[in-house]
């Protein structure tokens, strides 16, 4: 059956296309998505004398004409990751990032305003927010859909090397440059959208070069004196406060109202008032076969947790607990990573009075597994004084469980309904206490 496919009918992606992407040492694993949506992570090796001797070579065209066909070669560089990226957000554009917060609504609605109206957008908001996704949903409902989304992420790419991703190379500019030169991501990203993530990260050197570019829709590939006109859509997004940086002057201010036609901020996961609505788009897309959910214990710490990783955090926590929850039908605590887990129960324990503590009332109530064992542990347990802490009551209702059990701690957990870490957690700390 496989003889009957191409790679374009397969993944959407040629030969000649992921030659291109991963001849470049900067390359990194290549996402394609077969026609039934399944998504995979590729990377490619090629016998270089071999593909010389029955091909075009890697994709070396010189850069006139490159800059001859820009639009067309800017589609073609580019077209494996393009159509990753569209089939990633298909009907997932700002109408999926609606999810009942009222705080994403109005950065949604501010966004729909300005699409199509050639107006740099500026995403700002803490790390794993979601700028990236956001930026995927404007380019997907805006009229340059169907042509590259091209993303750079200026951190991640050592200063030296920024300039010729971004603007491109002829052979020789500098040394290690590959044979004929290379296009780079601005001209990729030609006629569709460029996404320039952690843009406060960019070298002030760069930041001069990347204004010129935008004022005149012209790149000048390094080593070359020949500008390759342009056509991009702009959206920026950071973490840093670009103010405070161009007092400090690490970034110009030119290029930031350059780049701020319209700021839009997003709110960490913990001001968010959708996160239920959240854990359910996550699980389904996680486990799309199953219809997994949350116990209420978990989901009683997620509200109590800060979540200082975000949206990204919560989708890592959520994705590990599929995995460990197997044939299970609910995540529980004993679903969760240990770390995670120690650090949302004491936010849990700070963040949330006795009285209402829910996690904490089922644990103080939880039934015994018989009238006998009741009646046993009640009088083997010395009077108490009226005013008790909760943790006192949570820590002799598991003592008295486990007692009765005999030491046994599965056992102990069937008859509280609470996981085994969660009782090996609370005698653990009240050793150390």
């Amino acid at each position: 059956a496989l003889r009957m496919n191409s790679l374009a009918s397969l993944f959407g992606t040629t030969v000649g296309l992921l030659v291109d992407r991963f001849s470049s040492p900067l390359s990194t694993p290549l996402m394609v998505t077969t026609p039934n949506g399944r998504n995979f992570h590729v990377q490619a090796r090629f016998n270089w004398p071999v593909w010389r001797s029955v091909g075009p070579g890697p994709v070396e065209s010189p850069p006139d004409t490159a800059a001859s066909k820009a639009p067309g070669a800017a589609r073609g560089a580019s077209a494996a990751e393009t159509a990753t990226v569209n089939a990633r957000t298909e009907r997932q554009g700002l109408a999926h990032l609606q999810t009942g917060d009222a705080q994403m609504m109005s950065v949604v609605e501010k966004v729909r305003r300005v699409l199509d109206r050639d107006i740099p957008i500026l995403i700002l908001g803490d790390t794993g927010t979601g700028k990236e996704l956001l930026a995927q949903a404007i380019h997907q409902d805006s009229q340059r859909a169907r042509q590259p989304f091209v993303a750079v992420n200026c951190a991640s790419i050592p200063d030296t090397l920024i300039e010729a991703e971004l603007f491109g190379y002829e052979e020789g500019a500098f040394t290690g440059a590959r044979r004929k030169g290379a296009v780079g991501k601005i001209v990729q990203a030609n006629g569709g959208t460029l996404f320039l993530d952690e843009i406060g990260d960019m070298p002030v050197a760069l930041q001069a070069h990347l204004l010129r570019v935008l004022q005149d829709r012209q790149v000048t590939p390094l080593g070359s004196s020949k500008a390759v006109a342009v056509d991009v859509a702009i959206v920026c997004a950071t973490h840093r406060n670009l103010r405070d940086m161009i007092a400090a002057q690490t970034f110009r201010e030119d290029l930031y109202y350059r780049l701020n036609g319209l700021a839009v901020k997003l709110p960490p996961l913990r001001e968010r008032s959708d996160l239920s609505a959240l854990v359910s788009r996550i699980l389904q897309r996680e486990c799309p076969a199953r219809r997994l959910q949350v116990s209420e214990e978990v989901m009683a710490l997620f509200r109590s947790y800060p979540w200082p990783g975000n949206v990204r955090q919560l989708f890592n926590v959520l994705r590990t607990a599929c995995v460990m929850a197997a044939q299970d039908h609910a995540i529980t605590c004993e679903h969760l990573s240990d770390d995670f887990l120690e650090e949302a129960r004491k936010a849990y324990a700070q963040r949330t009075p006795p009285a209402t503590a829910p996690v904490a009332t089922a644990l103080a109530s939880a039934p015994l597994a018989s009238n006998a064992v009741k009646s046993a542990a009640a009088a083997t347990t010395p009077p108490r004084r009226d005013a008790v802490s909760l943790e006192e009551v949570e820590l002799d209702t598991i003592t008295r469980a486990v007692s009765a059990a005999g030491g046994n701690i599965s056992e102990a957990s069937k008859r509280l309904g609470i996981s085994r870490n969660t009782i090996y957690r609370k005698l653990r700390w009240n050793q150390r206490a």
